[in-house]
């Protein structure tokens, strides 16, 4: 592994012109993005024929997990002797390994909501988004607390906390482009909760729910409102019959995206209300809502209208996979695998709030269903 001064630089290094989102973005010469958006590209297609072998496990998630492994061997190699030259090989794909990882991923959240139908949410009754917001709210908001205390930085807290409460590695992503405070490392702690606890779950909860002598109905909600990711709900609903209902569920607790996103975008914002007068006139305060969650909800809009047609709405999941799958390989390629090993305390926090949703959910579902 590369010493300290030694290491391939972020994804997240300093950009010199501004940034949608009030930071700065990556001013390179268009046609040198494409080694990256060609690497992304071989990437998602791996990705998608794992997940055929184990749909347990998304193509976003199998993507994040290789670009990580990617880079890092990548910065290995540049310290070798024999692959000395593979830092300047690698620096050919960073320009478009940054696009994948900010423009895609905007565009991958916004086509998101095509997915999300307020009829289908609002048909499952109030008991059962009663169960959903408040598991969704307690997480996103005790969470971070937890983290504080445990020592962790602000921004690991809050994306464990998102990618816990709301929906995963898209959640993980969606709110480090809008969160100042977290960088590569916050997301690569949170991506690494998300699969370790959403991959236990799937053998955990159908588990637990044969014990307490949950009904499927039951089973269903609880599974939907309190595990990480849409791909490990459907292995659960899948192997115990309740697929419809669970992904349903799952899918109301994704429509919170939006609102917790611009919560936290509008809450920096206020905090910035501070900085010097200069800061604010570059255009580095955050807006109050990110365009790419604005149109997040158009698209939801526009989806419960039922205007949409079958075919667009039967095309878009997958084409949404594709774009997510390589925001987020760009995105692990940011990765550094030894800082990772190191944050136990991350691994601790997203036990805690893992178990802290399940508990929540699991109580709504005893009361109320």
């Amino acid at each position: 592994m590369p010493l300290p001064d030694q290491r391939i630089p972020p994804l997240t290094a300093p950009r010199p012109t501004p940034d949608p989102r009030g930071g700065q973005a990556p001013a390179v010469p268009a046609a040198s993005v494409w080694p990256g958006i060609g690497l992304a590209a071989v990437a998602v297609v791996v990705a998608m024929v794992a997940n055929r072998f184990a749909p347990a496990f998304s193509p976003a998630v199998i993507a994040v997990l290789s670009g990580a492994v990617l880079a890092n061997l990548a910065a290995w190699a540049a310290t070798s002797a024999r692959w000395g030259g593979a830092g300047a090989v690698w620096e050919r794909f960073r320009p478009g390994l940054a696009f994948v990882a900010r423009r895609v991923l905007r565009v991958a959240i916004a086509l998101l909501g095509l997915q999300i139908a307020l009829p289908q949410v609002l048909a499952l009754g109030w008991q059962t988004l009663v169960i959903v917001v408040t598991a969704t709210g307690v997480t996103f908001t005790v969470t971070p607390l937890i983290g504080r205390r445990l020592g962790l930085s602000s921004g690991t807290s809050l994306l464990v906390a998102t990618g816990v409460s709301i929906c995963g590695a898209a959640a993980v992503a969606a709110m480090r482009e809008s969160a100042e405070d977290a960088d590569d490392d916050d997301a690569a702690a949170a991506l690494s909760v998300v699969v370790l606890y959403g991959s236990a779950a799937i053998v955990a909860v159908p588990a637990l729910a044969a014990l307490l002598g949950l009904s499927p109905a039951q089973l269903g909600v609880w599974t939907g409102a309190a595990v990480h990711e849409v791909a490990q709900v459907a292995a659960i609903g899948a192997a115990s019959g309740v697929l419809a209902a669970a992904v349903t569920v799952k899918l109301a607790r994704v429509v919170l995206l939006a609102p917790l996103v611009a919560l936290t975008s509008f809450r920096a914002r206020r905090s910035a209300t501070g900085a010097p007068a200069a800061d604010r006139r570059e255009g580095r305060r955050t807006p109050v809502m990110p365009l790419f969650v604005a149109a997040f909800l158009v698209m939801v809009a526009v989806r419960s209208t039922g205007w949409v047609p079958d075919v667009v709405t039967r095309a878009v999941p997958q084409v949404t996979n594709v774009l997510m799958a390589a925001a987020l390989f760009g995105l692990g390629t940011g990765i550094d695998v030894r800082k990772l090993v190191k944050g136990g305390r991350a691994v601790l926090l997203g036990a805690i709030a893992t178990g802290l949703i399940a508990a929540v959910s699991l109580t709504g579902v005893a009361v109320l269903l």
